[in-house]
Protein backbone atom coordinates (compact mmCIF):
# COMPACT_ATOMS: atom_id res chain seq x y z
CA UNK A 1 0.00 0.00 0.00
CA UNK A 2 1.07 3.55 -1.19
CA UNK A 3 0.34 6.79 1.25
CA UNK A 4 -1.77 7.61 -1.56
CA UNK A 5 -4.05 4.73 -1.72
CA UNK A 6 -7.42 5.20 0.44
CA UNK A 7 -8.61 1.91 2.28
CA UNK A 8 -12.36 2.29 2.29
CA UNK A 9 -13.42 2.16 6.03
CA UNK A 10 -16.59 -0.43 7.37
CA UNK A 11 -18.69 1.93 9.26
CA UNK A 12 -20.44 0.08 12.42
CA UNK A 13 -21.87 2.62 14.53
CA UNK A 14 -19.42 2.01 17.05
CA UNK A 15 -19.95 4.94 19.63
CA UNK A 16 -16.59 7.34 20.20
CA UNK A 17 -16.72 6.51 23.54
CA UNK A 18 -15.94 2.81 22.60
CA UNK A 19 -14.00 3.21 20.02
CA UNK A 20 -11.40 5.07 22.15
CA UNK A 21 -11.06 2.36 24.76
CA UNK A 22 -8.41 0.53 22.20
CA UNK A 23 -6.35 3.56 22.77
CA UNK A 24 -3.53 3.01 25.53
CA UNK A 25 -3.19 6.10 27.52
CA UNK A 26 -0.76 7.35 30.75
CA UNK A 27 -2.23 7.89 33.69
CA UNK A 28 -1.91 11.08 35.47
CA UNK A 29 -3.37 13.29 37.89
CA UNK A 30 -4.16 16.87 37.20
CA UNK A 31 -3.83 18.84 40.56
CA UNK A 32 -5.78 22.37 41.24
CA UNK A 33 -6.85 24.49 44.25
CA UNK A 34 -5.11 25.77 47.59
CA UNK A 35 -6.01 24.55 51.31
CA UNK A 36 -9.26 23.12 51.28
CA UNK A 37 -10.20 23.74 47.48
CA UNK A 38 -7.75 21.87 46.24
CA UNK A 39 -8.90 18.70 44.11
CA UNK A 40 -8.22 16.71 41.12
CA UNK A 41 -8.26 14.34 38.64
CA UNK A 42 -7.46 11.17 36.62
CA UNK A 43 -6.94 11.78 33.60
CA UNK A 44 -5.49 10.00 30.27
CA UNK A 45 -5.95 13.39 28.17
CA UNK A 46 -2.44 15.17 29.60
CA UNK A 47 0.33 15.92 26.76
CA UNK A 48 2.78 18.44 25.83
CA UNK A 49 1.85 20.69 22.87
CA UNK A 50 4.88 22.39 22.41
CA UNK A 51 8.89 22.44 23.77
CA UNK A 52 9.35 26.01 22.85
CA UNK A 53 7.91 27.43 24.51
CA UNK A 54 6.60 24.77 27.54
CA UNK A 55 3.31 24.08 26.89
CA UNK A 56 0.81 21.41 28.61
CA UNK A 57 -2.67 20.48 27.48
CA UNK A 58 -5.19 18.61 29.39
CA UNK A 59 -8.88 18.34 28.77
CA UNK A 60 -11.21 18.51 32.50
CA UNK A 61 -14.95 17.64 32.17
CA UNK A 62 -16.87 20.79 32.81
CA UNK A 63 -18.78 19.10 35.46
CA UNK A 64 -15.61 18.43 37.35
CA UNK A 65 -14.21 19.84 40.54
CA UNK A 66 -11.16 20.32 38.40
CA UNK A 67 -12.70 22.68 36.11
CA UNK A 68 -13.77 24.92 38.71
CA UNK A 69 -10.66 24.94 40.62
CA UNK A 70 -8.39 25.25 37.33
CA UNK A 71 -11.06 28.34 36.16
CA UNK A 72 -10.74 30.06 39.89
CA UNK A 73 -6.87 29.36 40.59
CA UNK A 74 -5.23 29.58 36.78
CA UNK A 75 -2.86 26.94 37.93
CA UNK A 76 -2.92 23.01 37.43
CA UNK A 77 -0.21 20.36 37.97
CA UNK A 78 0.08 17.06 35.75
CA UNK A 79 1.56 14.05 38.18
CA UNK A 80 2.68 11.37 35.67
CA UNK A 81 1.74 8.12 37.72
CA UNK A 82 3.88 5.50 38.52
CA UNK A 83 2.72 1.71 37.63
CA UNK A 84 2.38 1.22 41.53
CA UNK A 85 0.69 4.06 41.93
CA UNK A 86 -3.12 2.47 41.11
CA UNK A 87 -4.71 3.74 44.24
CA UNK A 88 -3.68 7.25 43.81
CA UNK A 89 -5.23 7.02 40.25
CA UNK A 90 -8.34 5.35 41.70
CA UNK A 91 -8.84 8.19 44.60
CA UNK A 92 -8.40 10.75 41.95
CA UNK A 93 -10.90 9.07 39.79
CA UNK A 94 -13.47 9.45 42.80
CA UNK A 95 -13.85 5.65 43.51
CA UNK A 96 -14.15 4.85 46.82
CA UNK A 97 -16.29 8.47 47.23
CA UNK A 98 -13.53 10.33 47.98
CA UNK A 99 -13.77 13.86 47.11
CA UNK A 100 -11.77 17.44 47.18
CA UNK A 101 -8.79 17.50 49.67
CA UNK A 102 -9.66 13.71 50.76
CA UNK A 103 -8.42 12.48 47.26
CA UNK A 104 -4.67 13.88 48.66
CA UNK A 105 -4.51 11.72 51.87
CA UNK A 106 -2.16 8.68 51.87
CA UNK A 107 0.85 10.25 49.88
CA UNK A 108 3.15 13.36 50.18
CA UNK A 109 2.49 16.06 48.34
CA UNK A 110 5.01 19.41 47.51
CA UNK A 111 3.91 22.74 46.84
CA UNK A 112 5.62 23.55 43.55
CA UNK A 113 5.55 27.51 41.89
CA UNK A 114 2.16 27.69 41.41
CA UNK A 115 0.76 26.60 44.68
CA UNK A 116 -0.17 23.29 42.66
CA UNK A 117 0.71 20.20 44.30
CA UNK A 118 2.92 17.44 43.03
CA UNK A 119 2.96 13.83 43.72
CA UNK A 120 6.49 12.77 45.35
CA UNK A 121 7.60 10.11 43.85
CA UNK A 122 5.85 10.31 40.38
CA UNK A 123 7.67 9.97 37.30
CA UNK A 124 7.31 13.82 36.85
CA UNK A 125 5.33 16.52 37.47
CA UNK A 126 4.83 19.32 35.62
CA UNK A 127 3.75 22.41 37.54
CA UNK A 128 1.46 25.06 34.57
CA UNK A 129 0.06 28.55 34.90
CA UNK A 130 -3.20 28.51 32.51
CA UNK A 131 -2.51 30.29 29.63
CA UNK A 132 -5.83 29.81 27.48
CA UNK A 133 -9.03 27.85 28.14
CA UNK A 134 -11.17 26.33 25.02
CA UNK A 135 -14.39 25.38 26.37
CA UNK A 136 -16.26 22.87 24.02
CA UNK A 137 -19.25 20.68 24.23
CA UNK A 138 -18.78 18.61 27.83
CA UNK A 139 -14.92 19.51 27.92
CA UNK A 140 -12.32 22.28 27.87
CA UNK A 141 -8.75 22.28 26.75
CA UNK A 142 -6.61 24.10 29.26
CA UNK A 143 -3.35 25.26 27.76
CA UNK A 144 -0.84 25.39 30.58
CA UNK A 145 2.80 27.68 30.40
CA UNK A 146 5.09 25.86 32.23
CA UNK A 147 6.45 27.06 35.07
CA UNK A 148 8.13 24.18 37.34
CA UNK A 149 8.94 20.52 35.90
CA UNK A 150 10.36 17.90 38.55
CA UNK A 151 11.27 14.47 37.21
CA UNK A 152 11.64 11.48 39.64
CA UNK A 153 13.00 8.00 39.49
CA UNK A 154 12.83 6.29 36.00
CA UNK A 155 10.29 3.25 36.16
CA UNK A 156 7.44 1.47 34.29
CA UNK A 157 4.24 4.38 33.69
CA UNK A 158 0.25 3.32 34.61
CA UNK A 159 -1.37 3.12 31.38
CA UNK A 160 -4.96 2.60 31.16
CA UNK A 161 -6.52 0.55 28.06
CA UNK A 162 -10.00 -1.12 27.67
CA UNK A 163 -11.20 -0.14 31.00
CA UNK A 164 -8.10 -1.35 33.15
CA UNK A 165 -4.85 -0.32 34.54
CA UNK A 166 -1.34 -1.43 32.93
CA UNK A 167 2.26 -0.73 33.06
CA UNK A 168 4.89 0.63 30.27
Amino acid sequence: MTLTERVPLIETRVPLKAAMRHLAGAVSVVTAGIGDGRTGATVTTAHSLSVEPEVMVVSINLNSSTWAAIRRHRHFCVNVLRADQVAIADRFAGRGGLKGVERYEGARWLSLATGALALDGALAAVDCAVEDMIVRHSHALVLGSVRHVASGEPGPALIYHHGAYGSS
